[in-house]
Parts: structure tokens; C-alpha cells; sequence
């Protein structure tokens, strides 16, 4: 029986991949408080856990939406997490039926269930790639996942994952897909004044997502190099180096002059080496952008036959992919039906989903 008050189930998530620039995890976890602000049977409050900036977490809040801000190091945080169940979060931020970790790591709790999602397992497959201050993220997320109640990942694909790798029972982890906003059926390509604003050109191919070894940059620039007749090659989000004449870093933009710029791509590119969902891939089919990407299990599953998978690692067969995305366009019919495919997953499925993981979680 699910522990409520007024009908309604008391919510903490954790709202910390909100502040600052928002990539993946970030997108997830506003869209998602969203929808749960939006749910008259929900009581959703948020809480940050960061030294500097948490008070800025009540101005990216839906409206209404009570925060609570921690102002402690999350590094201190971590390893008190890892020695001991301590400090709960109910200390900080009062009592709750469901905390919601949304970022790989479940704060300890007093009473409450709890429920943590995990996006992916490249912390597992490659600690090498992860900054000395996440060096300690492997032993985090696993004790996060067996403390936890139900634990939510964004496919099928990470579901098996996390059930093989952590050692869960399969009846415990759920799958809850991400979804994408309606704004992205409607967008346009670039104005004028945008192309100018920014630099873009007038064709180009584009990758969508912050800088990082997993996303296999290096493989994608030597299939462009190596690939005559490419138009330039557009990289968008935060992190990546100046570009070029041939790669070009136009760094992180608004979500309006996001979905321009995607719309106006003559091809989206998403060349990871592994992903645990992909979100680019269903907004560029939902504007009409083909789509070219790795041929991972996350991405094969979130793009349905709807994208040209591509082996990862092979120079010559992403080169060929990428001129056969340019040279055949899609027919209208291949295009209502990437439009019809993306339209399946909205983000008001993503959080009704979730709400039937917290009440599984409570019981």
C-alpha cells in the first residue's frame, strides 16, 4: 500500500543534473520534473546536492515546485555514502515516500523507498574515461542499485546490462524509454540571421552531444577525412575543441537554435561506442533528418530500423553510410514513418512509467 498524503505520493528527486549546461542526463531529468509537476496524484519536491549553486535550483523548477538545497561537496557526500548509510536524506529535506536518485547515485534514506536510474554501464566499461573526482562511481552505483528499490534505466538494452553486470533480479529493474518534446515535429532549419549568429554553413553534417572518448569523435573525423566530397562536419554541445575548415565546434546552444540547427542538418551522426539511449536520433527523425549511427544495442533498439547502423570502429563502412545518407534521400513515406516511430515516445510515457516504479518501490 503505497504511503501517501492527501492521494497523493511524496516525490524527492534529485534535481542536481539540472544546473548548468544540460546534455543527456540533464534534458531526462527537466522533462521529467515536468511532467511529475504536472500529475495531480504526485507531490514532487527536488533537491541539489552542490556547494555552489543550489540555490538556483528553485529558478529551473516547474512552477511551484519546492526545492532544498544541500550545501555540501558532493565529493564529501559520496564517501560518507560509501562508508555508511549516512546522512539520510530526510535530515536534509524532510520526510517523502520515494527518493529518486536520477543520476547513477541513490541517496541513503531513513523510510523512504528508494529509486535510481541508471542511463548506461561505461562507468563499468570504462573507468579510465571517468575524472578523478567520479573515480570512486563503479562501487557508488553499485551499492546505489542494491539499496535500491526498483531501479529504472532508459532500454531494454541497459536493463540486461544492469541485470548481468550489478547482479539485480530482473523483477527489480524497469524500463522507463526517454521521450521527446513536440516542439521537434514543427522545427524549421536555420534563419539567416541564425547561420550568421553562429557560423554555420549551408550544408553539413551534424553530431549532437558533449565531448568525450565514448562518443567516438575520432573514429567519425577520419571517416569525414577520408571521405571526398563531405560537406563540413558540425559538432554541437559543450566541450569540444575549435574546429576547422572541415569540423566545425559551434558549442552549446539554446533548445530553440538546437532543433533549428538539427532541422537543417543534411545528415545527424551519432558515432558512439556505446549509448543508453540516444536521444539525438529520435529528434532528428522527428524533422525529417536522416540518421546515421553506430550500430550499438541501445541505439539499435531506440531507432527500430529507422537509422543506418554503421559497425563501430569502421572507418571506410561510416564514409560509405555517410555518402549514401546524402546521395538518396528519404521518400516521404520513409520520412512519415521515422516521424510516426519518434511520436511513440513522449515524455508523458516516460513519467507515468516512473510513477508505477515508485509505487512498485513502495509497495
Amino acid at each position: 500500500m503505497a504511503r501517501t498524503v492527501a492521494g497523493r505520493t511524496r516525490v524527492l528527486l534529485d534535481g542536481t543534473p539540472l544546473l548548468g549546461s544540460r546534455t543527456g542526463i540533464g534534458r531526462y531529468t527537466a522533462a521529467l520534473a515536468e511532467e511529475l509537476a504536472s500529475m495531480s496524484d504526485v507531490d514532487m519536491r527536488a533537491v541539489a546536492f552542490t556547494l555552489r549553486g543550489w540555490r538556483k535550483l528553485r529558478k529551473v523548477l516547474p512552477h511551484g515546485t519546492r526545492s532544498r538545497g544541500m550545501p555540501v561537496s558532493a565529493r564529501l557526500l559520496r564517501r560518507s555514502w560509501l562508508r555508511a548509510p549516512f546522512p539520510p536524506i530526510e535530515l536534509f529535506a524532510g520526510l517523502t515516500d520515494v527518493v529518486h536518485g536520477t543520476n547513477f547515485v541513490l541517496p541513503p534514506a531513513l523510510r523512504a523507498a528508494g529509486v535510481l536510474t541508471i542511463h548506461d554501464l561505461a562507468f563499468l566499461d570504462f573507468p579510465g574515461d571517468l575524472p578523478p573526482s567520479d573515480e570512486q562511481l563503479p562501487e557508488l552505483v553499485a551499492r546505489s542499485a542494491q539499496r535500491a528499490d526498483v531501479v529504472c534505466t532508459p532500454t531494454r538494452a541497459v536493463a540486461d546490462a544492469v541485470v548481468e553486470r550489478l547482479g539485480l533480479a530482473e523483477d527489480k529493474v524497469v524500463v522507463t524509454p526517454l521521450g521527446i518534446d513536440l516542439a521537434w515535429f514543427t522545427a524549421r532549419p536555420p534563419s539567416e540571421a541564425l547561420r550568421r549568429r553562429i557560423g554555420l554553413p549551408k550544408e553539413y553534417l551534424l553530431f549532437v552531444g558533449a565531448a568525450g572518448p565514448r562518443k567516438a569523435l575520432d573514429w567519425l573525423r577520419k571517416a569525414h577525412e577520408n571521405t571526398p566530397g563531405l560537406p563540413p562536419l558540425v559538432l554541437a554541445g559543450p566541450g569540444h575543441a575549435r574546429g576547422d575548415d572541415t569540423v566545425q565546434s559551434i558549442g552549446y546552444l539554446s533548445d530553440v537554435d538546437l532543433r533549428s540547427v538539427v532541422a537543417g542538418a543534411a545528415t545527424l551522426v551519432l558515432p558512439s561506442r556505446d549509448e543508453g539511449f540516444g536521444l539525438p536520433v529520435l529528434e532528428a527523425l522527428a524533422c525529417d533528418v536522416p540518421v546515421v549511427c553506430s550500430d550499438v544495442p541501445a541505439l539499435r533498439e531506440v531507432t527500430g530500423g529507422h537509422a543506418t547502423l554503421v559497425p563501430f570502429g569502421d572507418v571506410e563502412a561510416m564514409g560509405a553510410a555517410l555518402t549514401g545518407a546524402l546521395a538518396e534521400p528519404p521518400s516521404p513515406a520513409t520520412l512519415a514513418a521515422h516521424r510516426t516511430h519518434a511520436a511513440g515516445f513522449t515524455w508523458r510515457r516516460t513519467a507515468e512509467l516512473t510513477v508505477a516504479a515508485y509505487r512498485k518501490a513502495i509497495g
